[in-house]
């Protein structure tokens, strides 16, 4: 395959331009807001930067806070990203040998199936939370990790589940096939063919439900009873005044680090070697 590519003209630079002024743009006000030291209304930026006033303050005020111990952060960012991992391996580990069978198997009531599993995507998170903490409360499971790691499996299992589908059905059959038929048993198969093959999807599914799970504010809040402090939570408890001072874009800033981390580590780990590996392992 030629490695020729081509060049990129004035629209399509234009272009890649505006899109990627659209992706930065909301964060430029964040990044505004944790360096500024004076930004008060009606002015357009901030009439004093913490550049010009460290004498003053050894950081930004914003950040000052932020690496501090009172501001909970760190504790919030790991609760944050262990939910979220935790969150995204147990859907996945339900959602395969599902999505298994709704992309290869036809039975009666397979439509309304499908649509029974994807009613959390319709049902506000409200109602959800409201039912469940009446449940969970009664369990013990009010105020867990554990506890929030299992509703958040609600709103992420729609997205892990078609996207496996999706994976399933783009799977060629045939190659499963001639491995049995060359005595490879049902295990090698899967572990061989079928899981490097959609280990792309894999990872797409799992970056959905992670990002899901990492912003997921009136759920963790109704079953964590405020016992358990996560990113989405601690930023809202900042907003609640209205008003965006330099500790909430602080914390924002760090809120988006997680899906950021993730997105990068998934694009250098998924790239077209992923691919390879699985037409060498077949």
């Amino acid at each position: 395959m030629s490695n020729f590519r081509e060049p990129v003209g004035p629209l399509g630079g234009t272009y890649l331009g505006l899109v990627l002024g659209f992706l930065v743009g909301p964060f430029l006000p964040l990044l505004i807001q944790s360096l500024a030291f004076h930004w008060v209304w009606p002015d357009l930026l901030p009439s004093e930067w913490w550049l010009t006033a460290r004498e003053r303050a050894r950081l930004p005020q914003g950040w000052d806070y932020v690496i501090s111990p009172y501001s909970r952060v760190g504790e919030a960012l790991v609760n944050t990203v262990t939910i979220g991992l935790a969150t995204s391996l147990l859907c996945l580990a339900i959602c395969l040998p599902a999505a298994r069978v709704l992309a290869r198997q036809d039975f009666g009531g397979k439509r309304l199936l499908e649509l029974y599993l994807a009613l959390p995507l319709i049902i506000p998170e409200a109602v959800i939370g409201i039912a469940l903490s009446m449940v969970f409360i009664r369990l013990g499971l009010a105020g867990t990790h554990a506890g929030i790691v299992l509703v958040h499996l609600i709103p992420t299992f729609p997205y892990m589940l078609r996207m496996l589908i999706a994976g399933f059905q783009g799977l060629d059959r045939e190659v499963e096939e001639q491995a049995k038929v060359l005595g490879a048993s049902n295990w090698q198969v899967t572990r061989l063919i079928t899981l490097p093959s959609i280990l792309p999807t894999v990872m797409a599914g799992g970056l959905f439900a992670f990002l899901v799970s990492t912003n997921l504010f009136l759920l963790t809040f109704l079953m964590g009873q405020g016992k358990i402090v996560t990113l989405p939570t601690l930023l809202f408890s900042k907003l609640s005044g209205g008003a965006l001072d330099p500790t909430a874009a602080g914390i924002a800033l760090v809120a988006a680090l997680p899906g950021v981390v993730v997105l990068l580590l998934l694009d250098r780990f998924s790239g077209p070697h992923v691919g390879t590996a699985s037409r060498r392992r077949a």
